[in-house]
């Protein structure tokens, strides 16, 4: 999913095809959820609510549950693609399936103005819910053994984002190729061409 209007102003980043491993994100290159409004953007970036949903009774207890939940993701994410000692994360993953158990957002078909079908939540989605949903994205990303194998951090120069590779022959490289592609085939001209400045002959002076 690409950034949208409303996550712009925080440079906010879902292009792991994953809300999970989107909210690992929000921790590069520094940390977006260090405030109510930028994870409000980031919980409708990640399209876990309807982009015009209040979320005015969020609260400062919100980005510290959020952050908790992405550090017990994280742990096990890592500590799945490095594949050492499993047990070691027994605690996040306890921790992550009780998250889990909450019942997540409840969503609606309702009529527009036009008559078209548009999706609404049935309730104000409190904190918990909102956890929920994300911890059970996780639970199923974990356990499921075809995304798990397509799991895959980005070979971007310092770039920790960790995405799951859906590509033909899961060749993908970076989180993004407008990101960290882009910035690879930049520095490999810039290496190409000073490469070639240095194999340049003298100028001969007669």
């Amino acid at each position: 999913m690409a950034m949208g209007t409303a996550t712009d102003p925080y440079e906010l980043r879902f292009d792991s095809g994953r809300s999970c491993l989107d909210l690992l994100a929000t921790s590069h290159p520094h940390e977006h959820l260090d405030a109510v409004a930028p994870l409000c953007a980031w919980i409708r970036g990640a399209g876990l609510v309807p982009p015009d949903t209040p979320l005015t009774h969020a609260d400062v207890s919100w980005p510290i549950a959020f952050r908790e939940l992405r550090g017990d993701i994280g742990r096990l994410v890592h500590g799945t693609l490095v594949r050492h000692n499993p047990g070691r994360y027994d605690a996040d993953l306890a921790r992550l399936n009780e998250a889990a158990r909450v019942a997540p957002p409840v969503p609606r078909a309702v009529r527009d103005e036009d008559g078209t079908l548009v999706r609404e939540l049935d309730g104000r989605p409190e904190c918990a819910a909102l956890i929920a949903a994300v911890a059970r994205d996780a639970v199923e990303l974990l356990t499921d053994p075809v995304a798990r194998e397509g799991l895959r951090q980005c070979e971007g120069d310092n770039c920790p984002i960790v995405y799951v590779d859906t590509s033909r022959g899961r060749r993908r490289r970076w989180c993004s190729s407008e990101v960290c592609g882009n910035r690879e085939r930049v520095a490999r001209h810039r290496r190409r061409a000073a490469l070639a400045r240095a194999q340049l002959p003298g100028i001969r002076l007669l």
